[in-house]
């Protein structure tokens, strides 16, 4: 029971739940709380029956809620029911009333159409006056910027290209702002870049057209730069030598009057050209426009790329700068091509200059002084290699005054050129070489046209024009009536005058070289001994060397080479009168001449002796001995005859030679003896060597007599006294070994010769045992084989055995003498 009354508890207290569930599911659902979806599931998810019982207290609440709309329509009936009694009765008043408000609104619109239509077609020019006005506004604000815009077109079209810059940097940054958001606005503003980009390509091409036009006219810049230079300097130069009216006193009188005309009419026609000129004096900016450049450089400034356009300019002028350097491979063959390199380089730095001096920035003097000295090692390499094909001296002068002209131009614009004139000290010495060659040429054609004999002149006129042109003087000619002949030959005062050209042409070089006077003095000094010591001296030595030079030619060139070596004191003193320098100054130089024609004169006297040993040789060559004769033929050979009176009548043409002057007597005479002495010399060797010749291997006694006759007309020859001056036997003593020796064997006084050998008061003292040793050897086989070929043998044999053993013993005794000197030796 207890647990039935439990259970029903239980259930009671569930159904209680339950109802309570409901009633909140449903307060829940008329409260319109959404989502309901927890709601209704807490619902249908209990009991099965549940959605029953649901539904049930759904309706019952339902017909709570219709019975309490019942009461309050109940409630309220009476009222609504007498409001729609009151609208009914309101109705037809409504109706009048709504008709009347109909006529009115009708009446109203009728009226208000034509205020209607004035109103907007005031509202309309309203409108359009507002729109008028805001245009009026837009095209104020966008005039100035079409008008800018336009005159920027106008600029570009006059290629006013700097000022077109300037418009585009107002329309950027103050017009083109204020209508920035109108469309033409900016398709202006996309062109704007463009148009810069326009100019920059118009005004870089302006500038290679610049480049090109400076390229092709820097010869003719440079040419009138050269030109006004050179006016400048021989203006200067002029006036300055006719200040100086003391200038070349002291030089030779008919020369220093050319030189003072000369003056005279260069300084009046240098202050002719220079009125002339005066107003017609040129500048690079006068043959070239420049303006290319600097609108150029305007323009890459103001678009801010500046170091851009310095480097582009300067890189195509270093471009152009290794062209003009670049000398054409013929240069060197015309002073053209030379003038035409030094006016483009000089017109090329000329430019420079200009571009310096006029704009800022685009070259500085740092760049010019790069480019400068680039230039100035290639112009040396360039001048050094073109210069050594040079051979004409008067081309290299050329070449100097060229590079002296193109140094001072250039210096006058603040370029260094101190190495252009330290290469000029190295052309010089090329110069003196060509200057050497030429002299070398007129030395040579002087000597093959002299004729080798004394001056002939016929009157007082004549020895004037032979003075006047050679420092000559002879008190002792002078005495002489005419005509009367000079000492020297025609090719002396010629040698003379070439001397002094050389002189003047090797001054052309030194002047303008901005040197003192002391260099220039010595430098002139210095090439004049190189004249002489080598051309000159090279000229005489190959002069006496030609085989048609006569003895005769060799004297006459003994006594001109004299004549030239007095000459040198007038030369010294020519050198220091044209360069007004003192003789006596420290480092004065000293003409080398007196060596020079010493040795000239030792040659030609060589020369004079080989030549007259040359004849003896001839002579001796077609001596045809017998040596195996019986007996001599009793007179001298032919051939020894024939040498003999060659040597007289040589010996004669020296002794009347024209003598004048005792110095020439004492010389020609000294020659004279020495060759005369010489030839005697040399013909008594060479008889010798005939005797001891080792291809003659006999000698008959016969052939010793005939030889000893030969010997006999040498010392004939030489007592007769060919040339005068000798003291006593001096010339016989030539032929003393010979004589001795012969002695010795025509005499057989062998026993004398052995007893008084080594003895100073011997009789054959200059008999050398060797000498006699080999001539008996060669006289004993003689004997033998004459012997062999005699038919009287019972007469001879005795005495031919006797003489046979005394030329043995001989024999011995000469070996033990040559053997004895051989030990000692």
């Amino acid at each position: 029971m207890a647990r039935k009354s439990k259970s029903n508890m239980s259930e009671q207290y569930l159904e209680e739940n339950k109802d309570q569930i409901y009633e909140n599911a449903l307060a829940e659902i008329q409260s319109f709380e959404l989502p309901l979806g927890t709601t209704l599931r807490s619902v249908y998810d209990d009991q099965p029956n549940a959605h029953q019982r649901f539904m049930e207290k759904l309706d019952a609440c339902i017909r709570n809620h219709d019975r309490e709309i019942e009461k309050m329509c109940n409630f309220h009936h009476q009222g609504f029911v007498d409001a729609i009694t009151e609208l009914l009765k309101v109705r037809a008043d409504a109706e009048k009333l709504k008709v009347q408000v109909t006529d009115t609104n009708r009446r109203l619109q009728d009226a208000g159409k034509e205020v209607i239509a004035q109103t907007e077609e005031i509202i309309r020019c309203r409108v359009q006056q507002r729109n008028i006005t805001t245009v009026v506004e837009k095209l104020q604000l966008c005039l100035p910027v079409l008008e800018m815009y336009s005159k920027l077109k106008e600029q570009m079209n006059v290629k006013r290209y700097y000022s077109a810059l300037k418009t585009m940097e107002q329309l950027e940054n103050l017009y083109l702002p204020r209508v920035s958001q109108y469309r033409f606005c900016q398709i202006m503003i996309e062109n704007l870049p463009k148009l810069r980009e326009e100019i920059k390509e118009i005004s870089m091409s302006d500038l290679k057209d610049f480049l090109e036009s400076i390229r092709k006219h820097s010869d003719r810049i440079g040419e009138t730069a050269m030109k006004q230079a050179q006016q400048q300097k021989t203006f200067s130069t002029t006036l300055q030598k006719q200040n100086n009216v003391n200038y070349g006193r002291n030089m030779h009188l008919g020369r220093s009057r050319i030189l003072e005309s000369k003056n005279e009419i260069t300084l009046k026609r240098t202050f002719e050209e220079d009125d002339e000129h005066e107003e017609e004096v040129l500048t690079a900016q006068d043959l070239v426009d420049f303006s290319p450049v600097y609108r150029c450089l305007h323009i890459y400034s103001v678009l801010g790329d500046g170091e851009i356009f310095e480097n582009y300019y300067r890189k195509q002028r270093r471009k152009q700068a290794r062209l003009v350097l670049q000398p054409q491979s013929s240069m060197h063959e015309t002073v053209e091509g030379y003038r035409r390199y030094f006016s483009q380089i000089v017109g090329f730095f000329v430019v420079e200059d200009h571009i310096l001096h006029v704009t800022q920035g685009l070259v500085t003097r740092t760049y010019t002084d790069e480019l400068w000295n680039m230039a100035l090692s290639k112009i040396i390499a360039v001048l050094r290699t073109h210069s050594s094909y040079c051979s004409d001296p008067d081309l290299v002068l050329e070449l100097k005054n060229l590079i002296v002209v193109f140094a001072d131009t250039l210096q006058g614009y603040g370029f260094p050129v101190n190495r252009l004139f330290d290469l000029l000290f190295e052309i010089r010495d090329q110069y003196n070489e060509t200057l050497l060659k030429k002299w070398s040429g007129l030395f040579r054609d002087i000597f093959e046209a002299d004729n080798y004999s004394p001056i002939p002149v016929a009157n007082e006129e004549e020895y004037k024009i032979v003075i006047s042109k050679f420092p000559f003087q002879d008190p002792e000619l002078d005495k002489q009536s005419f005509p009367k002949k000079l000492p020297m030959s025609q090719s002396v005062p010629q040698i003379y005058i070439q001397v002094k050209e050389f002189i003047y042409a090797s001054l052309k070089f030194s002047e303008s070289l901005h040197r003192s006077s002391t260099e220039i003095d010595d430098m002139l000094r210095k090439s004049t001994n190189l004249l002489l010591t080598r051309t000159l001296s090279s000229c005489l030595q190959n002069l006496i060397k030609k085989p048609h030079i006569g003895l005769t030619e060799l004297v006459q060139i003994i006594i001109n080479t004299t004549h030239l070596e007095q000459a040198c004191k007038y030369l010294e003193d020519f050198i220091s009168n044209i360069t007004n320098i003192s003789q006596v100054t420290v480092h004065t130089a000293r003409l080398y001449g007196l060596s020079t024609f010493k040795d000239a004169r030792h040659a030609a006297e060589g020369e004079i002796y080989m030549k007259l040993n040359q004849k003896i040789d001839e002579f001796i060559q077609i001596a045809d001995y017998d040596w195996t004769m019986s007996e001599s033929d009793g007179r001298a050979s032919g051939y020894l005859m024939d040498l003999i009176n060659f040597l007289r009548s040589t010996f004669q043409v020296f002794t009347h030679l024209p003598n004048n002057n005792n110095d020439h007597a004492a010389m020609s005479g000294k020659v004279a003896q020495t060759a005369c002495m010489s030839a005697c010399q040399h013909l008594s060797t060479s008889l010798m060597q005939m005797l001891l010749d080792s291809e003659l291997k006999q000698i008959s006694m016969g052939a010793i007599q005939q030889f000893n006759l030969d010997v006999i007309q040498c010392e004939l020859f030489a007592s007769s006294e060919p040339v005068p001056g000798f003291q006593g036997d001096t010339l016989q003593l030539a032929f003393i070994d010979l004589r001795q020796l012969l002695d010795l064997f025509m005499v057989w006084d062998w026993s004398t010769y052995l007893a008084d050998y080594g003895q100073a008061t011997s009789k054959y003292l200059r008999v050398n045992p060797s000498t006699a040793l080999t001539l008996l050897e060669k006289v004993h086989r003689g004997m033998r084989d004459s012997s062999k070929k005699n038919n009287i043998f019972a007469q001879f044999r005795k005495n031919d055995r006797d003489k046979q053993k005394l030329i043995e013993t001989v024999v011995k005794q000469l070996r033990s003498l040559v053997n004895g000197m051989s030990q000692h030796t």
